[in-house]
């Protein structure tokens, strides 16, 4: 994990909170938008870790206690998932920004198809993350929301979100 330098004084450092099934694009776009000014947390990234919610609490604390601002690089489809994340970043007075990633079952099943090694997950796994994928509201403690849908283009597309 490489560190950002950290964020001009005065500025609060963010949490970024990725929303969406597996092959959606999440990393893809931290990759594109991110990687050069937030911290990447994904518990992805230390798979033999035993307690991986202890970890992910720990590096996200370690970056904006110190300024920096952070993405959290996972699926996070329930209200539950997201609330350990937005209680720690309101405690270090972090803005709490989210990208909700909308895709079609059909197109994150194809993109996993194209994935190698431990960075596929089974079919099922992304049908169970639907199925508990629940929309994020601002009275969850976000003060920003967008949509990202991937274009055919392979480009992605930013929007404000709106909770259906």
């Amino acid at each position: 994990m490489t560190d950002p330098p950290p964020k001009s004084p005065g500025n609060p450092p963010e949490l970024v909170l990725f929303v969406g099934v597996q092959g959606s694009g999440k990393t893809s776009f931290y990759r594109e938008r991110f990687s050069g000014t937030h911290v990447h947390v994904s518990k992805d990234l230390f798979p033999n870790n035993r307690n991986k919610a202890r970890r992910q609490r720990q590096l996200i604390e370690e970056a904006l206690s110190s300024g920096r601002s952070v993405v959290l690089d996972n699926t996070n489809p329930t209200w539950e998932d997201r609330a350990g994340a937005i209680t720690l970043a309101r405690a270090y007075r972090a803005t709490v920004t989210g990208y909700v990633f909308v895709t079609d079952i059909q197109t994150a099943l194809e993109r996993n198809r194209g994935r190698e090694g431990k960075a596929r997950v089974p079919d099922v796994a992304i049908y169970a993350t639907a199925k508990r994928l629940q929309h994020p509201s601002p009275e969850e403690g976000f003060g920003t929301l967008f949509a990202v849908r991937l274009t055919p283009a392979g480009e992605f597309e930013i929007s404000p979100w709106r909770t259906p």
